[in-house]
């Protein structure tokens, strides 16, 4: 007999997909982390500022275009979100830039690409692209 595929869901924070397991079986509705450091930092500001910032980049853009994280990052760096101390501090931003393109792909409102492919956003390394789904 077939087994079912285990019930998944996004980190609230960093979107990636966590997987149902036993010992939640009492409380996966109220399940919202992957991890401790997700749990602890949570979802900020500067978190929702480039979520925003990711779609307002993409809705300036053609359907076809997509975008690099690091815009977003730039943007909301350089928007004062984020302490500018003269050096490159959207540089800080990249990862949280990536996590709210993960973010964006679990709620179905963009797809992550790597050479014009759509990519497993949980297993993308390296650079990325951000674009509308198709």
């Amino acid at each position: 007999m077939p087994t079912r595929p285990l019930p998944t869901k996004p980190c609230a924070r960093c979107g990636r997909t966590i997987t149902w397991r036993k010992a939640w079986e009492r409380d996966w509705d109220s399940v919202r982390w992957c991890s401790d450091g997700c749990r602890r930092h949570g979802v900020t500001q500067v978190d929702r500022d480039l979520e925003d910032e990711l779609e307002r980049l993409l809705d300036a853009r053609t359907r076809d275009a997509s975008v690099c994280p690091s815009e977003a990052a730039r943007a909301v760096a350089g928007g004062g979100s984020v302490p500018d101390d003269g050096t490159e501090s959207w540089r800080a931003l990249m990862e949280p830039a990536r996590m709210a393109a993960r973010r964006l792909v679990a709620t179905g409102r963009a797809e992550i690409t790597q050479g014009g492919r759509v990519v497993d956003p949980d297993h993308a390394k390296g650079p990325i692209r951000v674009r509308r789904p198709r």
